[in-house]
């Protein structure tokens, strides 16, 4: 696992935990390069029964199995407009989170959960 130095978990008034860097991250930075378990398309519908459902990715060449992200992956926090990314690597089974704007230490790293920044899709919580 890659993962740069000062990332920590904090509690959010709003969200619960959350992932914060403790260092300026700059555009275009790797923050965390997750490795994934990868849950088989016949035990999703057992997720939706258990507190998992709120930390995975959907995975899958047809989207249709899913995976937890280890590191701090599935702890990332959403928003509309984030100042992350996460891409999907298959081949390599990790899910890799970049900068998509300037962090300032103590900021909050978030993620739009539908994949594209500004997307305001409905969420399922």
């Amino acid at each position: 696992m890659h993962q740069i130095p000062g990332l920590f978990t904090a509690h959010t008034a709003e969200k619960g935990r959350g992932v914060f860097t403790s260092i300026d991250i700059n555009a275009g930075d790797t923050i965390e390069v997750c490795p994934v378990i990868i849950i088989p398309k016949s035990q999703l519908p057992i997720i939706h029964k258990t507190v998992l459902h709120d930390y995975y990715f959907l995975w899958g060449e047809e989207m249709d199995e899913c995976a937890i992200a280890l590191g701090f992956g599935s702890l990332y926090n959403h928003a509309i407009h984030p100042n992350a990314n996460f891409i999907l690597d298959l081949e390599n089974n990790t899910i890799d989170v970049e900068a998509i704007k300037d962090i300032s230490a103590g900021a909050e790293i978030t993620l739009n959960y539908h994949g594209e920044p500004g997307d305001e899709g409905a969420l399922w919580f």
